[in-house]
């Protein structure tokens, strides 16, 4: 038995197939399979029931001793980033997903990682809710960053959510316009202007839950074009909503032309932007130690 051969069944129960595993591994498929086979006869059970045009599925047997496969692979990861760690040398590849509106909260972090750990590979993406959460299933990213709430429920899901950063949706309106004076937005008032809306499921789901109970807003267009969303508000056409966190950017919606207002709205409650990681694992030491960056600067 070897690491390799361990390495190689948790990559055929997540590929569903040694076909996938030897894609995905970058090895041919004699070689999976051959590996297989081996640890197999070693171990005295079958670890898969093979059927064509099934895949691989793990065996009852099969699916305790990958689990275990999975946490030897773990705790040698752990060892060789802990030894990386003592000599100041963290290598190797943090992939994180996020939610567009708080990017520029963790592009200064981001930053920061990659100028103390130059030999980690960092890549960073902006997707939904939904996206993320799959790609965190399918292991294509470490973190996810996004905000939770009751249309998302992780029930289910293998996934966990813990909090990084409480906040509340506001509007984002002109400085020239008429309600720039409020000092907060009602419902009736919001119906009686036009928006803009970041194409987001959360922004959806709030508007569906608390706005469409008093009416059917005037929506001017709905965009992941960020641009398009401050030209909008800058030049007094229209307003937006959005989490009181994707505003702090100086940069797009400067204190002298926009005025953020809280939102007066009932049994609205906080809303939470956190990290997302699979349950019961604990992710990586270069996923641990990003994470409580971000933490010490949220």
């Amino acid at each position: 038995m070897n690491l390799e051969q361990l390495e190689y069944i948790v990559e055929i129960a997540k590929a569903g197939s040694l076909t996938g595993a030897a894609r995905n591994a970058h090895v041919t498929l004699p070689a999976i399979s051959q590996a297989l086979s081996s640890l197999e006869e070693e171990l005295g059970l079958s670890l898969f029931s093979r059927a064509r045009g099934q895949g691989a599925v793990p065996t009852a047997e099969g699916l305790v001793i990958i689990g275990k496969a999975a946490e030897i692979i773990h705790q040698i990861q752990e060892i060789r980033e802990e030894a990386q760690s003592y000599t100041n040398s963290l290598s190797g590849e943090l992939r994180i997903g996020t939610i567009p509106g708080p990017m520029h909260l963790i592009v200064d972090v981001v930053a920061q990682f990659k100028k103390d750990f130059p030999k980690v590979k960092i890549t960073l993406v902006e997707k939904g809710p939904k996206e993320i959460m799959e790609d965190l299933t399918h292991h294509r990213i470490d973190i996810g960053l996004m905000v939770l709430f009751e249309h998302f429920s992780l029930s289910g899901s293998g996934l966990k959510f813990e909090k990084l950063l409480e906040g509340n949706i506001v509007a984002a309106v002109s400085k020239r316009s008429p309600i720039a004076l409020c000092r907060k937005m009602t419902p009736e008032k919001l119906l009686t202007q036009t928006l803009v809306l970041y194409d987001d499921d959360y922004i959806k789901w709030y508007m569906e839950r608390f706005i469409g109970q008093f009416g059917s807003p005037e929506i001017l267009f709905t965009t992941n074009n960020t641009q398009a969303i401050q030209n909008a508000v800058r030049d007094g056409i229209a307003i937006t909503i959005g989490l009181d966190y994707s505003f702090i950017s100086q940069l797009a919606y400067p204190e002298e032309m926009t005025v953020i207002i809280p939102l007066d709205l009932p049994d609205s409650k906080p809303v939470y932007y956190g990290w997302v990681h699979p349950e019961g694992k604990y992710s990586s030491q270069i996923a641990r130690k990003f994470v409580n960056r971000l933490k010490s600067r949220l």
